[in-house]
């Protein structure tokens, strides 16, 4: 997949007053203050609407309506910081770096357990919702390959996520599990796939045991991939049943309308064929624009999207994406890793076309 390859943030977080790629906010750090929205999606709570006991207990899961933690130790944030002077910054910083977005964490994170931990404690200090995503499974973007690699082994993703898990611990959390893992077959043998599905139940069943009170989102894609009959059965196949539910649209530019019909394609599905349903959650980072036809790989013309909280048919709109990294050597990013920070493209997704 061409995701964010984050540096390890091991730095202490704070109370912020300020404001991969698929292939085929001034506020307190309590989070955004935002409007309804026409497509269904509710406004999050203020925070002294969260019960003190939720804010208080480290041995509670996710709380709806909870706020979601602005990680002091994003990309945009450090880039501001470091550039201070920057007719950009000043714009990366307020409108991006003060929005609750995901900590993605792989293979080129070190002490990733430590590193969770202390998001975690951070985030419970303040009574809020950090944002994780795990994305480093054995063969990882097996299709696209701008951001191949993983674990080299089942077994070293096995003994990575029961170190993250670790890490987490009985503090509630968010985890976004392996985007594009589901989608990304194209290329892969059958035993490749059973091979990938048995790595993604044993993650699921890895944070069930290890980190009881996170929420785990399996990867679903985008509507412009595979289509719902066949996603609900490969997230049935991957051990959905056990997670909490499945994420939408990470790192792409679909329209939340569209990944909401598609999220809910997927439910009856999955309420036919297999007698359940779950909860989805869709990636907005960049979909302020929400082509149907975008390239998924830095395209032209984007804009950031409606900002983390809860929501309604969804069950809520996240910041997985980090607003500024590149998806890979591609479009508005060419020359750049995936990953990369860019903070032309930063400014240019925060003021749209």
């Amino acid at each position: 997949m061409r995701i964010s390859q984050r540096r390890a943030v091991l730095g202490a977080a704070a109370v912020l007053t300020m404001s991969l790629a698929a292939c085929g906010a001034t506020q307190e750090a309590t989070g955004p203050e935002v409007p309804g929205s026409d497509d269904g999606v509710a406004a999050a709570p203020e925070p002294d609407e969260v019960l003190e006991s939720d804010q208080a207990d480290a041995h509670a899961a996710p709380s709806p309506g909870q706020p979601f933690y602005v990680d002091a130790g994003s990309t945009p944030l450090q880039w501001a910081e470091e550039n201070d002077s920057d007719p950009r910054a000043e714009a990366i910083r307020t409108e991006i770096a003060g929005t609750p977005m995901a900590r993605w964490l792989g293979n080129w994170t070190e002490s990733h357990g430590d590193s969770a931990e202390e998001l975690t404690s951070a985030a419970h200090q303040q009574g809020q919702l950090p944002i994780m995503v795990a994305y480093n499974i054995s063969g990882r973007d097996a299709c696209g390959g701008h951001s191949g690699g993983g674990a080299g082994s089942p077994e070293a993703y096995s003994a990575w996520i029961s170190e993250l898990a670790g890490g987490i611990g009985e503090r509630p959390a968010l985890v976004v599990l392996e985007p594009d893992a589901l989608g990304d077959y194209e290329c892969m043998s059958d035993s490749q796939v059973a091979e990938r599905e048995g790595m993604l139940i044993g993650a699921i069943g890895e944070f069930a045991e290890r980190a009881p009170n996170t929420w785990t989102y399996l990867d679903a894609g985008n509507p412009g991939w595979v289509e719902p009959e066949l996603m609900a059965e490969r997230l049935d196949a991957a051990g959905l049943e056990g997670a909490h539910g499945f994420s939408l649209n990470v790192s792409n530019y679909r329209s939340t309308e569209d990944n909401t019909a598609y999220g809910q394609e997927i439910n009856a599905v999955l309420e036919e064929q297999y007698g359940y349903t779950k909860p989805f959650v869709i990636d907005t980072s960049r979909n302020g624009q929400g082509p149907d036809d975008a390239d998924w790989c830095n395209p032209a013309g984007q804009q950031i999207g409606e900002p983390s909280q809860w929501g309604d048919a969804a069950e809520m709109l996240l910041w997985i994406k980090t607003p500024g990294e590149s998806d890979g050597d591609c479009g508005v990013g060419e020359g750049s890793a995936a990953g990369d920070f860019l903070p032309d493209v930063a400014y240019d997704l925060v003021h749209g076309p």
